[in-house]
Formats: structure tokens, sequence, C-alpha cells
């Protein structure tokens, strides 16, 4: 089922970027891409940000966010209302992620892991669902914080 997926990088996963954006367009998927365009050195919180409020607002149904660790990307996209990004490095943990924590971004670090283990998380994470029941109560919790017992 082709979906909106919304993709950001900075310099180090730049390649990784582009290489995931044509194919995601190649398997039918319509793509936002919100950048870097390039190697030259950027902050990745610019692109965390920029993806995270893409996804809170609607204008993309999942997003990948992709940097040198995939740490500092998670990180930033993290800090949006709406936006739950999760860091994986392979499709257990990208199907675990939608069906236990229904995150709607996958992060993933281009230093650590090559273009198929990167397209296998995606497809994973692309084709898995929220699983609810149980986990919709730890969601709601991520969601508001506030409401959760110090």
């Amino acid at each position: 089922m082709p979906r909106h997926i919304a993709i950001a990088s900075d310099h180090a996963a730049y390649a990784m970027k582009a290489e995931l954006a044509e194919w995601l367009r190649e398997q039918g998927h319509s793509v936002l891409d919100l950048g870097t365009d390039g190697t030259e050195s950027v902050d990745y919180p610019d692109y965390g940000y920029a993806l995270g409020t893409a996804i809170a607002a609607g204008r993309a149904e999942l997003g990948i966010a992709l940097c040198g660790s995939g740490v500092g990307i998670s990180i930033a996209v993290n800090r949006i209302p709406g936006a739950r990004c999760a860091l994986v490095s392979e499709p257990v943990s990208a199907r675990l992620a939608r069906n236990h924590n229904d995150a709607n971004v996958v992060a993933l670090g281009a230093r650590l892991i090559g273009i198929e283990m990167a397209k296998a998380c995606v497809i994973t994470f692309l084709n898995a669902e929220f699983d609810g029941g149980r986990h919709q109560r730890r969601v709601d919790k991520l969601t508001h914080p506030e409401r959760t017992p110090a």
C-alpha cells in the first residue's frame, strides 16, 4: 500500500537518504524530502526538527530520519510533540517500534548499517501496524508525560 513518507538526513547520511528516497518512489510511495541536499556539513537537529514537525502536522504519514549514528537525529525528532521516533538497526526492532510503540518515524545510522539493511528496516517499518490494546496505555503516557504519576 503506497504511503506518504517524509525523509530527512544530515550530511553524513545524505547518500543513504538519496538512495532510500529513490527506492521508495520506485515502490510507489510519495516522498517528502526535507533535506539535506548534499555532503556539506549541516546540523542534524535542524533536519530532525523539520521531520518531526512534518509528521506532527500531518504532512506525511510516516518518517525516516538519518544521520551518521541515527542517535542525534532521533533525539531531535522526539523533541517535537506528536512525533515518536525509534532508532533501529535491524528489522525486528523496526517492527516492534510500530507494533508496541506506535512509532511514526524510524531513525537509522548511515555509518552503522548498509543500504540493504536500511531497506529491510524501512520496509518492515512501513508494513507493520500498531497493535493497540495494552500498548495504547503506554503510548498515551509518551504523548502526555504530565499525566504520568511521578
